[in-house]
């Protein structure tokens, strides 16, 4: 079958396609009687478990602490019971390896008893087994951390995060959410210093509330909300792209006549099948007491944005891991493909992972909440500052860690933040931080009021106090920081131990400074914090801007600065492993130099190998069906030209010459990046691969793609083998 054929076949099924079946309806099942029905919460838990042991779990759950190991043959019986009735016949301990993916060993509750014919299967499942599991630790990346004959892990159950049941076709699985660590203790995955950095995050910020006058605060958890953007495609189209279907993003693709430029499909009408996938995505992340709030149609044509309400960070993670899961499973029940990378589709809005941050405690409120008056707000004051003193002392790292061969292909475009990391704050506290680098104190701060929109019947709009800026990689929002640099196909286990991390290392600062300047004196804190404020915002002040992003001023203006601009991951990495980052999270206990090392090195091969296969697959598609295809139409405007000159018509076009022309530069284009791909060898110096991959590899592989864009435009559609962009990004 040719490629036409094949995409004719494909557009003929979407043009015929009848309403996928729900096996759900909102107006016969309500949401409150499906909510968390799949979660091992601290309801059931308090209905199944004996009053003691249910008080000893609630309270590590909510406060932190250790965990009575004696306890645990007790909560694991009620766990399996209840997992039992709702159908699981296997338990899986589920974790994050630093592929930033979701693993999972499945083993069964059953296990034979006697034998013969007296054999019967017994339900199992112990308090030991309920914490500890053993999969192999040789197996999964790990930088150096395991030699290959070094085989033993363990995954250790993480009971801050429920547990649940993932439902299957035939019977169900109860997962455990848990951590991953080597024989040595060393972090193999991304949960291990997301709960070190929690730990480190409340340690610090309680001594900064104890000067407050808060002597129990509560645990003062890191909060996150990521905001999921993804691009969806029909699965017949998607089939006939050998890039999305291997690489996850197209190595090919003309730019449409029609592509974001007309601004009208943000916000727009959701379509019909889109908002009944939509639907069943909340429906199954419902049942796992997954919060999400927000859908809604984003900026480019075909793309989309699912966001829930604030949780804590290491429960928001588990759960942001669960909604991809879930929204690429429901996709593929509606006959659809989501696409989770940051730029799947070259010239329309690739997809980020806005990721807002924020902490605090129930006793103690948002900390990063300013109030009305935020310039008498010095609690507030003290904690947005520490955020500043931390963003501008590890920008680099910030940078590095959002890197990789996909979020290149985005940061800095239209629709993502720059590569230079800034703080954005909005007019308001602009000119109360203004104030503070200044004097050390601030008096006033610029009110909302309220917006007149000019029509009667039209209430006024309460008018916040400043703007929002979409070209900040680092925005204040009214009581959190979005970090929006963060990549849509990411882990935000990443992003959140690093922002955990480094925010505890400057209030561990702080908290320093003020007890000795203090000595436990409160009178003395005012005049304190004066002085902090002042030295911290002249020396670091440099990191906030409100103003565009994109502009080529801010780009001369942050090197005025000495803000760093890392526009690539080869650039970017070796921030991770700078001395002043190594020791801050020696300091907070998060990882050490060795671990940090390990990610170093894992980020590095992780980017060689994507452009090493991108690279590969480039050669593979040009050679085997673009080539072919444009040579195929040499033959037919040959043949129809000489046809022509028979008949005495001549042919002034130049289009077979164009055509030939191009083919002729593809053919070389293919053979120049064929050679250069050899000295990317596999098992060397994937520092140095990695800067040759973005130096050499790359620029060789988009030439072979501008050349064979610019055939897709003038190859006759019935030879091209390719579904286009319009028909990717428009055909629902």
């Amino acid at each position: 079958m040719s490629g036409n054929a094949a995409r004719r076949k494909a557009i003929e099924g979407i043009a015929t396609l009848t309403k996928t079946p729900s096996s759900f309806c909102y107006k016969s099942e309500k949401v409150e009687d499906i909510y968390g029905i799949n979660v091992f919460s601290l309801e059931k838990m308090q209905k199944t478990l004996p009053k003691a042991i249910f008080k000893n779990l609630k309270d590590v759950i909510e406060n932190g602490g250790k965990l009575d190991s004696t306890m645990a043959d007790v909560v694991a019986s009620a766990m399996k019971d209840w997992a039992l009735a709702r159908g699981a016949t296997h338990y899986a301990h589920v974790f994050y390896p630093l592929t930033g993916s979701t693993a999972e060993k499945h083993d069964s509750f059953y296990e034979p008893e006697g034998s013969g014919a007296a054999a019967r299967t017994l339900a199992g499942f112990s308090g030991k087994t309920l914490i500890q599991g053993e999969p192999d630790a040789s197996s999964f990346p790990n930088g150096g951390l395991r030699a290959t004959f070094e085989a033993r892990g363990y995954t250790v159950w993480d009971v801050t995060s429920p547990a649940f049941i993932i439902d299957g076709a035939h019977g169900a699985t109860l997962c455990i959410p848990t951590a991953f660590v080597s024989w040595k203790g060393d972090a193999l995955d991304k949960k291990t210093p997301l709960l070190r950095s929690m730990q480190a995050l409340h340690r610090q910020a309680k001594r900064i509330l104890k000067l407050f006058g808060h002597s129990d605060p509560g645990f003062l958890a890191a909060t996150a909300g990521p905001e999921q953007e993804y691009f969806l495609i029909d699965s017949r189209l998607y089939h006939l792209r050998p890039d999305l279907y291997t690489c996850g993003r197209t190595l090919f693709g003309a730019k449409p006549a029609r592509g974001q430029e007309f601004e009208d499909q943000y916000f727009g009408t959701i379509p019909e099948r889109i908002l009944a996938f939509m639907q069943e995505v909340e429906h199954d992340a419902f049942k796992l007491g997954i919060p999400l709030k927000t859908r809604h149609n984003e900026v480019a044509p075909g793309q989309y944005e699912v966001a829930p309400i604030f949780e804590t960070a290491n429960v928001a993670h588990d759960h942001q891991q669960l909604t991809m899961t879930i929204i690429k499973k429901v996709a593929r029940k509606h006959g659809l493909v989501a696409l989770l990378a940051e730029k799947p589709f070259a010239g329309v809005n690739g997809s980020g992972k806005h990721l807002n941050w924020s902490l605090g405690s129930a006793k103690v409120g948002n900390l990063l909440d300013p109030g009305e008056t935020p310039h008498d707000n010095a609690q507030f004051l003290t904690f947005a500052t520490a955020v500043i003193r931390a963003v501008s002392l590890h920008q680099g790292v910030l940078r590095a860690f959002v890197a990789s061969a996909g979020n290149d292909h985005r940061l800095g475009a239209n629709e993502a933040p720059p590569a230079i990391i800034s703080v954005y704050l909005g007019d308001q506290l602009a000119g109360v931080f203004e104030q503070l680098s200044a004097k050390g104190t601030a008096t006033t701060a610029k009110k909302g009021g309220l917006l007149n929109v000019g029509v009667d019947v039209l209430p006024p709009l309460a008018k916040d106090a400043g703007d929002r800026n979409r070209t900040s990689p680092f925005a204040f929002t009214g009581n959190k920081f979005e970090f929006r640099a963060v990549g849509s196909a990411f882990s935000i286990a990443g992003p959140l131990f690093l922002l955990n991390t480094i925010v505890a290392d400057s209030l561990e600062y702080f908290a320093d400074v003020l007890e000795k300047e203090t000595k436990g004196a409160p009178a003395k804190l005012n005049a304190a914090l004066q002085k902090l404020f002042k030295e911290v915002l002249t020396e670091h002040g440099k990191v906030i801007f409100n103003g565009n992003g994109y502009s080529e001023e801010w780009q001369q203006e942050a090197a005025k600065r000495g803000l760093l601009n890392l526009k690539s991951t080869p650039e970017a990495l070796p921030q991770v492993t700078e001395k002043a980052v190594i020791e801050a999270f020696k300091r907070q206990g998060v990882l050490s130099k060795t671990e940090l090392e390990s990610r170093e090195e894992l980020s590095y091969e992780a980017y060689v190998n994507t452009i090493r296969s991108e690279s590969k697959l480039t050669l593979e598609i040009a050679r085997t069906q673009i080539y072919p295809a444009a040579n195929r139409y040499i033959s037919e405007l040959a043949l129809a030209r000489s046809s022509a000159a028979d008949a005495g018509v001549e042919f002034k076009d130049g289009l077979l010459e164009r055509v030939a022309k191009l083919t002729a530069d593809l053919s070389a284009a293919l053979l120049a990046l064929e050679k250069i791909r050899e000295d990317l060898k596999a098992g060397t110096d994937a520092h140095k691969n990695a800067i040759f991959a973005h130096a050499k590899v790359i620029p060789a592989q988009e030439k072979v793609r501008e050349i064979a864009d610019a055939l897709e435009e003038l190859v006759s559609d019935e030879l091209w083998p390719l579904p286009s962009y319009q028909e990717l990004l428009y055909l629902r």
